[in-house]
């Protein structure tokens, strides 16, 4: 009985260790470099429609069932999906456009696991034919989920999305007529 106890205690006291020093927030991002106007690329972030377009969760799971709620392109718009286990289940809310510069929005997933994040993608002009777009994320790591970021990376996890889906972006404007 007392071992067992001893067990507990050195169990519980590395738990509270590790969630100490467990990272307790996440931020990832991507850029590229397009050989496009902004005012050519921005609608293709702007509009929650447009993105799924390039998004490489839809290429993931073709099949998901979107749904679409506000007004496209304004604060407050919603798109929905659930799909395989490869997309799982969320939806994304516009919660503010800087027109032609930035928009940004709240990420929230119901399954495979809730968590909500803060997205955001950044449209620089380089030059009159060419522009940046950054597309990143952030949010908090709560318990027992900062424990795992410990031998886990949100960057590695997401980040080879994140670059998939500007290259998609890329593609699709550089097939535009």
């Amino acid at each position: 009985m007392y071992t067992a106890l001893i067990i507990l205690g050195v169990v519980l006291v590395l738990i509270v260790l590790l969630a100490l020093i467990a990272p307790k927030t996440y931020h990832v991002s991507r850029s590229i470099t397009l050989n496009h106007s902004s005012a050519k690329v921005w609608p293709h972030l702007k509009f929650l429609k447009k993105q799924q377009e390039w998004s490489p969760w839809s290429r993931k799971d073709p099949n998901m069932e979107l749904t679409f709620t506000g007004v496209d392109g304004e604060v407050g718009a919603v798109s929905h999906w659930n799909g395989n286990k490869d997309v799982g289940e969320g939806e994304q809310e516009i919660t503010k456009i800087v027109e032609g510069e930035r928009i940004e929005q709240d990420l929230r997933f119901f399954k495979p696991y809730k968590s909500q994040s803060d997205c955001y993608m950044n449209l620089d002009t380089v030059d009159e034919n060419k522009s940046k777009v950054t597309w990143g994320f952030s949010g908090k790591n709560k318990f027992p989920m900062s424990i795992m970021m410990l031998f886990m990376s949100m960057d590695k996890m997401v980040g080879k999305d994140f670059e998939q889906g500007l290259e998609n972006l890329k593609h699709n404007l550089n097939n535009e007529i």
